[in-house]
Parts: C-alpha cells; structure tokens; sequence
C-alpha cells in the first residue's frame, strides 16, 4: 500500500484511475489504491451529459471562465477538480464471500468508513448522507462538521476469464477552500443546459478548515492498507 501522491492534470489522473482499474481486471494487480492531485482546473462529469441540449455551449463558456470540461467512466453529476481536492481512488476484486447483493454499497463503505475513522481522530463530526445544496450530492457523500467533505462514485467491470467483477470506487476531498469558483462554475453548467439544481458554497467544507496540518495520505494510506488486507481474507 502506497501513501505517494501523483500530481497530475486531471485528465492524466482519471486515465491512471483507468489504467489501474484494467490492469486488475486482467489479473495483473489483486487490488490497488491511488491518491492524486491535480495540476490544473477542469469539470469532470459523466459521459451521459455529453447528450444534454446545450452542452456544447456550456463547455465553450466554462473553457473560456478557466474551467475545461472532461468526462470520466463514473456516474454522478459534475465536480469539479482543482489542485484544492485530493482524489482516492480505491480498485479491488469483489470477494467472493459476499455474492453480488450489496456489493455497491459495500464498496461505498470500503471507501468511505475509513474517512469517517480518520476525521473522528482529529476530533471532527463525521457523517455519511445527503448534504442539502452540495453539488454531485448523493448518500454516500463523507461529511465534516454537517457540511459535504468528500464526493463519491463508482464503476464496475467484469474481470477477464471467468474472474469476479472488480470496483473503481472513488472519492474527490476538498482539502482547501476554493468553494465559490467550483460552485459557480456547477452552477453556470447547469444553467447553459437548463438543469433546475443550484449548489451553494456553504452546503461544503474544506479539511485545512478544520485540520490545518492534517496528516492525510500517511492516515489514509494506513487505513486503506487494512482495507485491502480485510478483503484478501474474505
């Protein structure tokens, strides 16, 4: 298990999210864990929304306003990504032990109990759940303090030769406040394209607010460690 962090663009860091995730797939690695940081501002959002009226328009405006659209292979609604957000990206074969019911929300709490942990050490109030006015919100958002720290997705594939299904699931921490320029552009993008949902700064907050000097991947990359071995005994 590695606690390293690539700094990449986004674009770089998605495609070794993909990289890894086949190589497991082809039985080449039993599991993996990659934590990285970007280089650069982009919006990364699902292939589907590619089809929405307006979504050429939208893309042009926010390239101009220093937010590059990109779509990646997980579900969800647009994130923005910015050398403020650290992403955990956490890749292993489904253990034979729990069958296929319940593995999403499995992989879920794979990702997103240990993050809970962590904060809860440095004295923070974690939760997992909606956040009202959060962008990309969802069940499995890991909150601090009430208000989204981490975002969540994932994407499955079915393993070479017969092997069982493996996960990407991933998770994007706001590890420094830059709230309103991501919200404004989630929310320019919604409008170019006619979505209702308007986000708010407030509904998020930054790690450095709370725990200025955090020790993030040395924790994580302990906790994710036993993770993977908890897996390869199942």
């Amino acid at each position: 298990m590695t606690d390293q962090l690539m700094e990449v663009t986004v674009e770089a860091g998605l495609q070794a999210e993909q990289e890894l995730l086949a190589a497991v797939c082809k039985g080449e690695k039993s599991h993996g864990v990659l934590f990285w940081r970007p280089t650069d501002h982009a919006l990364v959002m699902p292939r589907r929304m590619s089809r929405l009226d307006g979504f050429e328009g939208a893309c042009a405006e926010l390239a101009i306003a220093g937010w590059p659209v990109l779509l990646r292979e997980t579900g969800g609604e647009p994130v923005p990504q910015s050398p403020a957000v650290i992403n955990i990206a956490l890749i292993y074969v489904a253990p034979r032990s729990e069958g296929d019911h319940g593995r999403i929300e499995n992989a879920y709490e794979r990702l997103c109990l240990p993050l809970c942990d962590v904060l809860r050490e440095w004295g923070g109030q974690a939760s997992v759940g909606e956040i009202e006015g959060a962008f990309c919100d969802g069940r499995y958002n890991v909150n601090l303090n009430g208000r989204k720290l981490v975002g969540t997705a994932q994407r499955w594939r079915q393993g070479l030769a017969g092997k069982r299904p493996v996960v990407l699931v991933h998770g994007a921490l706001l590890l420094e406040n830059e709230r309103e320029s991501m919200v404004a552009a989630v929310n320019r993008f919604n409008e170019c394209c006619e979505i209702e949902q308007r986000c708010q700064a407030d509904s998020h907050i930054a790690l450095h607010e709370v725990v200025p000097e955090a020790p993030l991947l040395e924790r994580l990359g302990q906790a994710y460690a036993d993770v993977i071995n908890g897996i390869a005994r199942d």
